[in-house]
């Protein structure tokens, strides 16, 4: 994973002494902001005028594995007959910003890499790697024959390339919050400011970016950068535009908006999309039309009972299961794999209703407001075994005077449940923080209550290599328990766009 992403250190501090020893006015876009404040006067780099530092970096690099994606206005929701009748998925215009997704599905390599990683750093605490491990018995059928996969499928190199599967969305969340930390610490060590130093990291002493920022990584540390408004030198900031944002797991409307790619069809005319898409690609049907490709499939789905890979010496979709993840063709965002082969975890709790509630930018179900955790002095605290910064819910009395939210926990507002009123004294406030009258499981007052739905219900969507055509649709979407998992459910990783959203 050795990819040189940005200058070396010492040409950022030459480009930073460059702009101190030059004139200039602020700019806009994604030019150099200048050099002098447009507010003081005051020049900006100077360590004789206190040493306000700004950034060379004006534009977000791409991180490894991932696409562009130009954000904009769609619509979202079903774009085909609801034919399940779920009423779940009511079409509605809404805009997301510009983002960067995966290019395919995370394979079974990426993955065993993490699970060596794992193992290398947390050496004698088994739980750690044994809560990773995918669950390989997802292949088993009460009345098929799938043992061979359950052994062989996810530590075999003939499926390196393959999607991972029997991962739930707790395990593909803390996968993407290590690979944030990978990518993070590979730039440092290309920047000269970290030693490369795997067999040093142990325990609670493993780089986590969150950690680095607040001063409390030091393994293998070379050198800092200058401190301008102080002596010697500096950890990196994030003012600096040197470390990347965090790789996460898409919000069901950045999946919808990414696979649909419906900049495919508004290219030639701005502003106006000539034809909306039941599938990641124009037409009905699901096969290629072109002269050269013609009749071939565009993704590896079931065609019908018991017909999951057609008849020998024409087999449909060459897949009798999974198929590797750059398979068929991309869709014009050059995403791969976004109808079939395997669903796809997304970041949102699952409403029925979340299509009448969510905001229209950006929008998303899901959000319980934390914050890091700090001691009397309002210093953050030490770290936690593993080397992560301690988070908190936020409490009520830190969300007072706010008329965005009132509480930290948002997963049920506006179920229709006394948990979204902000009034006081409700029959709720004696049950556990984050409990639903809607989705609630258990027992109260001697009536016992139950629901499919809960606050640990996650979207998944694309359908899979099980699934019939109705469910390639991005449309469409479906829902488990966050700690469950398929043979037929993997995800890919997202990152936000920061700056401009064209990308230029």
């Amino acid at each position: 994973m050795k990819m040189k992403l940005f200058f070396p250190i010492a040409a950022f501090v030459a480009a930073a002494l460059i702009l101190s020893s030059c004139g200039g006015g602020s700019t806009t876009g994604n030019e150099q902001i200048g050099t002098y404040s447009t507010s003081t006067g005051w020049q900006y780099n100077n360590a004789e005028n206190g040493g306000f530092e700004v950034s060379t970096f004006n534009e977000q690099k791409t991180g490894p594995g991932l696409v562009f994606i130009e954000g904009g206005a769609f619509q979202m929701g079903r774009t085909e007959q609801d034919v399940m009748y779920s009423w779940n998925n009511m079409p509605r215009r809404v805009t997301v910003s510009s983002y960067y997704m995966d290019e395919t599905e995370v394979r079974n390599v990426d993955y065993l890499e993490y699970l060596h990683w794992i193992s290398k750093v947390f050496q004698g605490m088994d739980a750690i790697y044994k809560d990773a491990i995918p669950d390989t018995l997802a292949w088993r059928r009460r009345l098929a024959y799938n043992e061979p996969y359950v052994e062989y499928y996810f530590r075999s190199p003939m499926y390196y390339t393959y999607p991972v599967v029997g991962v739930n969305w707790i395990q593909a969340t803390k996968y993407c919050d290590w690979r944030t930390d990978r990518v993070n610490e590979q730039i440092l060590v290309d920047q000269g400011i970290l030693r490369f130093s795997p067999d040093d990291q142990t325990g609670a002493d493993n780089f986590n970016t969150e950690a680095y920022l607040a001063g409390q990584y030091d393994v293998g540390v070379e050198h800092g950068l200058p401190n301008l408004s102080g002596d010697g030198e500096r950890n990196v900031r994030m003012e600096d535009g040197i470390l990347l944002p965090k790789y996460q797991l898409p919000t069901e409307a950045e999946w919808e908006y990414a696979a649909l790619a419906l900049i495919g069809n508004s290219k030639d005319s701005p502003e106006r999309i000539w034809s909306n898409r039941i599938y990641p690609w124009n037409g009905h049907y699901l096969r290629k039309d072109t002269k050269k490709d013609l009749g071939k499939f565009l993704a590896n789905f079931k065609r019908g009972r018991g017909d999951m890979m057609g008849v020998a010496g024409a087999l449909n979709d060459n897949g009798s299961i999974t198929v590797p993840v750059d398979s068929y063709w991309p869709n014009d965002f050059g995403l791969y794999c976004m109808a079939g082969n395997v669903n796809e975890w997304v970041r949102d709790v699952y409403r029925a209703n979340s299509s009448l509630d969510v905001e229209d930018f950006n929008p998303f179900r899901g959000n319980i407001f934390m914050t890091k955790e700090t001691d009397s002095d309002g210093h953050i605290v030490e770290k936690d075994s593993t080397g992560h910064i301690k988070y908190r819910e936020m409490t009520d009395e830190e969300s007072m005077g706010r008329h965005n939210y009132r509480r930290a926990y948002n997963i049920n507002y506006k179920d229709g449940d006394l948990e979204s009123s902000v009034a006081e004294g409700d029959w709720l406030a004696e049950d556990e923080p984050g409990s639903s009258r809607m989705y609630k499981q258990g027992d109260k007052n001697g009536v016992g209550m139950s629901s499919l739905v809960t606050d640990h219900s996650r979207v998944y969507k694309g359908g899979g290599w099980r699934d019939k055509a109705y469910w390639l649709s991005p449309g469409n979407r479906r829902f488990l328990d966050e700690k469950e998992s398929r043979d037929d459910l993997g995800f890919r990783c997202s990152m936000i766009r920061l700056g401009s959203p064209s990308g230029n």
